[in-house]
């Protein structure tokens, strides 16, 4: 009867010693183990990270980073530690936070447009990807891979098409670069291949004329009008002479690109470049910024009309006054040399 009493003693001090184990790997692994207050927050795993430095990220986010080793080892995370963006959510549990940190890789959106050049668009995609900027504008002007495309160092940054895309954040800047040749031949449909054969040019041309018309116009509803002169002249073999096109000549030149020119000068007109289309009957041998999708299509379907002139309009800001001929731009032209005396701007 003394034995069975002992025995029954121990049993149940089994049982509460199983118990107590239980319930501290219940804890471990099925317990909120957030410190942090908002809603979410997010970790970046830079690729080629090691387990310690997982663990030296998390430190900071967690009640008890010994009971999420427990848990992470346990399910071998620890082997098999993955780049990328990943959201944890307030009162996680160990066992989730691995799962999250296993598979829940979350994309992000790179968005850029009007870029001047590869440079600003480089430093741009840097910041929301984990490729640094330097990285990227090696690989955008890689001679062989633009000859290889049918592009030249004059012509890449037409090979990018200004929209939001969906990237792993530790995409490289080789992925990131083949990735928008792929967007680029999706953008350029048949249609559009088809419209821009019809008005006798190639995508790149397209795509420099675009940029004049990105540069004149910040009104979309307007862009189809603007085009239109453009490619009155262009038809007509006529100079551009377009401004943005000298302003752009003098920045490369100086490469200063930071230099904000307001107005352009007589004596500016005179700049030996081939991106002077004052000077020059040819079209900029390549984009003089990086023109929205808006702009691009506004050449393809270009307003037909008579104007040959345009120039902006003081009395309706943002946007221009169109005339068919020199008298009639020279009236237009006075309204706007007179206004612009008056602000005072001299450059």
């Amino acid at each position: 009867m003394y034995i069975k009493k002992i025995l029954i003693i121990i049993a149940l001090l089994g049982l509460i010693v199983l118990g107590i184990f239980s319930y501290n790997i219940y804890n471990y692994i099925f317990s909120a183990n957030t410190s942090f207050e908002n809603k979410t927050t997010t970790v970046y795993i830079p690729t080629g990270s090691s387990y310690a430095a997982v663990m030296d990220s998390l430190k900071p986010l967690l009640k008890d980073i010994s009971a999420f080793d427990l848990v992470a080892q346990k399910k071998d995370y620890a082997e098999n530690v993955r780049a990328g963006k990943y959201i944890l959510e307030k009162n996680m549990n160990n066992n989730q936070i691995v799962d999250v940190l296993r598979s829940g890789n979350t994309p992000v959106r790179v968005v850029y447009n009007n870029q001047e050049r590869l440079e600003n668009l480089a430093g741009r995609v840097s910041t929301q990807i984990e490729a640094d900027s330097s990285s990227i504008l090696k690989l955008m002007k890689d001679e062989v891979f633009l000859k290889q495309n049918n592009f030249s160092a004059a012509t890449a940054l037409a090979m990018y098409i200004p929209n939001q895309y969906e990237f792993f954040w530790n995409t490289s800047a080789e992925g990131f670069r083949d990735r928008m040749l792929k967007e680029y031949h999706r953008f350029w449909t048949p249609e559009r291949l088809s419209k821009a054969q019809e008005i006798n040019l190639t995508p790149n041309e397209v795509t420099v004329i675009a940029s004049i018309v990105q540069k004149e116009t910040a009104k979309v509803d307007e862009r189809a009008k603007v085009a239109g002169v453009y490619m009155n002249r262009y038809k007509n073999d006529w100079k551009l002479d377009a401004d943005p096109t000298v302003i752009y000549a003098i920045k490369k030149e100086s490469q200063n690109f930071d230099t904000v020119i307001k107005r352009v000068l007589y004596k500016d007109l005179t700049i030996d470049s081939p991106y002077n289309t004052y000077l020059y009957k040819e079209l900029p041998p390549g984009p003089i910024a990086m023109p929205d999708i808006s702009s691009i299509d506004a050449v393809l379907n270009y307003e037909n009309h008579k104007y040959f002139f345009f120039v902006a309009d003081v009395e309706n800001f943002g946007y221009h006054k169109f005339a068919e001929n020199l008298a009639q731009h020279n009236r237009n032209k006075q309204a706007y040399v007179r206004w612009i005396n008056k602000q005072g701007i001299n450059r």
